[in-house]
């Protein structure tokens, strides 16, 4: 994206005031490791090229003005630092107002207001976290402009805060720690129970990672994500009347089959099964990464997505058309959905010889069965939120 048009923008809708600053923070994509982090477990998560971008200026008084591309029929939304709280006719600017709140709340003081313009590439409702990606760009923008020291773990902690507290998301840290802590060309195997992370080297070789977007509207709020949560926490207590544990994520596989008749629901079983195995499954695709053994790795995409819609129901239609698609094609060594699923994006691991065909074959297998076609775009992974140039 091109900053200066960007900031030609920002000045055309906030009039020429002074110097102004522009700030991006990236989606993700998380590689393997789903519907574990709230479950004390590991993600693997990394940054991508698309994401957020931001232009920023301090204002004198203590108003506060949110502009977004995106949404250009709903204006200029305005608000003060006299009053945070979440308000349902500011939209998409609760998210960087639920930022401003969260430093005040938490001592980094914001005792000036601003105006600030956000453009967005991410694409819509895709599922590759463009609310996480807005709150982090807001708090590099707040870090830069106010001069704030702030270490990076903690500003991706209160993004999580306005995700769970602010907004009412019950989500786990693997979006804005992604976010916050990505680096080009690598993903961050992360202990959701401890934040102890380690960075592992994504060389693909002759292959690269394709993004198949449903191009299905997946509201997370709304989706049966707190459920799941719910169905999983349920199921911890069950296993807590005998084993001496704080989360799923602390249980290997084996611990899990002998003692999984502790859970009095099938259904609850089915989806702590899950949580368990595919916990297993993350730690060895950082292994295998590591190895530079993409075949191992790919297998491993399947399995998860495979216990993603059989034990933990939340792949769909959509999501489960386009991988039975992606690993029947040439030079497709595994795909998997990523994200909360129902809908959203899945990912597939394909040869670079093979791409043309694999997105004229795949797309024609999706819109035959679901009616439209998919989108895909071909992953980039890049570094996580900063500030850029000043302009």
């Amino acid at each position: 994206m091109n900053t200066i048009s960007l900031v030609n923008t920002f000045n055309e809708v906030f009039g020429n005031g002074g110097e102004s600053q522009t700030f991006f923070a990236p989606g993700r994509i998380n590689l393997i490791g789903e519907h574990t982090d709230y479950n004390g477990g590991y993600v693997f998560p990394a940054s991508i090229s698309f994401g957020t971008y931001a232009v920023a200026r301090k204002r004198d008084d203590r108003t506060l003005r949110f502009y977004s591309m995106n949404f250009e029929d709903l204006g200029i939304i305005t608000a003060s630092l006299d009053d945070l709280s979440y308000d349902k006719a500011d939209n998409w600017a609760n998210y960087p107002k639920g930022m401003v709140e969260a430093f005040n709340t938490h001592g980094y003081s914001i005792e000036q207001g601003f105006d600030i313009l956000f453009f967005g590439n991410i694409p819509n409702g895709a599922g590759l976290s463009s609310s996480a990606s807005i709150e982090l760009v807001t708090g590099v923008m707040l870090e830069t402009l106010f001069n704030i020291d702030i270490d990076r773990v903690a500003m991706v902690k209160l993004g999580q805060s306005v995700e769970n507290n602010y907004i009412g998301v019950n989500s786990g840290i693997m979006d804005q720690f992604a976010i916050g802590m990505g680096k080009d060309q690598h993903a961050i195997l992360l202990d959701c129970n401890t934040l102890e992370y380690e960075y592992a080297p994504v060389e693909l070789g002759d292959y690269v990672i394709m993004i198949m977007n449903t191009n299905k509207r997946r509201e997370l709020a709304d989706s049966k994500y707190n459920e799941r949560r719910s169905e999983c926490e349920a199921a911890l207590k069950d296993l807590q009347t005998t084993l001496d544990i704080n989360s799923l994520g602390e249980l290997s596989v084996e611990a899990f089959d002998t003692h999984k008749h502790l859970i009095s629901d099938e259904t609850k079983q089915r989806r702590a099964r899950h949580a368990v195995y595919e916990n297993a499954r993350t730690k060895e695709a950082f292994k295998r990464l590591h190895e530079k053994d993409l075949v191992a790795f790919g297998k491993l995409l399947n399995d998860s997505h495979y216990s993603l819609r059989d034990d933990y129901e939340v792949t769909g239609v959509e999501l489960d058309t386009l991988q039975e698609a992606a690993i029947e094609q040439m030079g497709v060594l595994g795909a998997r959905m990523t994200g909360a699923g129902f809908g959203g994006c899945a990912i597939a691991l394909v040869e670079k010889q093979h791409v043309d065909h694999f997105k004229s074959n795949v797309e024609k297998i999706y819109t035959n069965k679901i009616g439209y076609a998919p989108t895909f775009y071909e992953a980039t992974i890049g570094d996580g939120a900063k500030a850029l140039t000043a302009q």
